[in-house]
């Protein structure tokens, strides 16, 4: 680890969390726990949160005013990687996407009676949440296009709409849902944000959808959602109204420096799995798979990719945390592409070094394969932010692609 970005209060940090993470979460990663759904094993991290509080190591993102640590991005982000390592880290922790999205969302912009009732047994780990903004009907990277409609009627708002890619709204207690409420403003500022209860009626989890072969009712689900006639209190609007795109991209900024710190804790068990296998598999007597050229090829490829995702996403949050996200929208574009493909390329290695065994469940590789494919998609699609960045770049050139100039 760089000890450009180690702090004091991390140096205390890193070793206490990574013995818990190896000590009490590796031995749960079984095949059943993680092919069944979230409550075949939920009891079971609901006792390892409670040797979390008990550790003092509840909170590591909350203000410490509300009990918490109170750790920059920058902090966090070393933290995100070590909880990363094993599927169940972040949930343990309740440090999980989208919860831990929705949390300083709602901290920054909630009224307080939404943060009575909600956003407390959120920090507490009582409660779930999910964040309702993708929509089948339209293209997931342009958010400015969406049909739902939340209509004024009285005091409250009408919601009607359909969703996917929910993510955990299968046992949430709320959605954060981004609707339409003002059709004729400019497009970045027609829609909203708002807190729907899921028990209210009209709220509609249609399906858990299937994922890249594993069934949707796995506990880590994307369900569809309909919105019928959902009437809530216009009270439960998160900031203001027009404000749902730019608190989305709020949002959005410091969950990418939380996702690639998640792929590249996820990249480095990958790695850790194929070095293990390559000085134990041996391939004929007296010679293991890891005196072969191609696999010694395969770690050194990847010692080298993570080594530099990890110092660009750590770059990324340092001026995140000193200068806003507004300001570093370029680094942000690149860490996500180049994070996530090099997450994949190490587990695709991983499993090429494993061979037959990489494929099956009895390993986490082919968990994270199928799951993490997803990243080059999701929170921006790889074309989205590439196309990001080099209008950026250009422009510092003289050249304004946006205008033809």
């Amino acid at each position: 680890m760089e000890r450009l970005f180690i702090t004091e209060k991390i140096s205390t940090l890193l070793p206490k969390i990574k013995e818990f993470v190896v000590n009490e979460l590796y031995p749960l990663e079984t095949t059943e726990n993680l092919t069944h759904h979230f409550s075949y094993i939920e009891p079971v991290l609901q006792q390892k949160r409670a040797l979390v509080k008990k550790a003092g190591l509840w909170g590591l993102h909350l203000p410490e005013k509300e009990g918490g640590l109170e750790l920059s991005l920058c902090e966090f982000g070393q933290i995100s990687e070590i909880l990363a390592m094993t599927p169940f880290g972040h949930f343990v922790f309740n440090t999980q996407a989208p919860d831990i999205g929705n949390t300083e969302l709602m901290h920054k912009y909630a009224p307080k009676h939404l943060k009575d009732q909600y956003l407390k047994p959120l920090m507490d780990g009582a409660i779930r949440s999910c964040f309702s903004m993708t929509e089948p009907e339209f293209a997931g990277s342009n958010p400015t296009r969406m049909g739902t409609m939340a209509i004024k009627d009285g005091d409250d708002y009408v919601i009607n709409g359909h969703k996917w890619f929910t993510s955990s709204a299968d046992g949430a207690a709320f959605a954060i849902v981004m609707a339409v409420t003002n059709p004729d403003a400019a497009p970045h500022k027609r829609a909203s944000q708002i807190l729907v209860p899921t028990d209210t009626p009209g709220f509609k989890l249609v399906r858990n959808i299937p994922i890249m072969g594993h069934a949707g009712d796995s506990w880590a689900s994307h369900a569809e959602v309909t919105y019928e006639n959902v009437r809530v209190p216009q009270a439960n609007l998160i900031g203001v109204e027009g404000a749902g795109f730019l608190l989305a991209q709020e949002r959005l900024g410091p969950g990418r420096i939380h996702h690639c710190m998640r792929f590249i804790g996820i990249a480095e068990r990958s790695f850790e799995l194929m070095c293990r296998y390559a000085v134990s598999r041996e391939m004929e007597e007296g010679v293991v798979l890891g005196e072969k050229q191609f696999i010694q090829g395969f770690i050194a490829e990847s010692r080298a990719e993570i080594d530099a995702a990890r110092l660009l996403v750590l770059r990324t949050a340092k001026n995140i945390d000193e200068q806003g996200a507004a300001n570093v929208r370029d680094e942000i574009s690149m860490i996500k592409f180049f994070t996530a493909n090099m997450m994949l390329r190490v587990i695709d290695r991983a499993i090429q070094t494993h061979g037959a065994l990489g494929m099956t469940n009895d390993i986490l590789l082919s968990h994270w394969y199928s799951h993490e494919r997803a990243a080059r998609i999701y929170d921006g699609a790889d074309e989205v932010h590439k196309t990001a960045l080099a209008r950026g770049i250009l422009k510092d050139y003289g050249l304004d692609v946006r205008k033809g100039k």
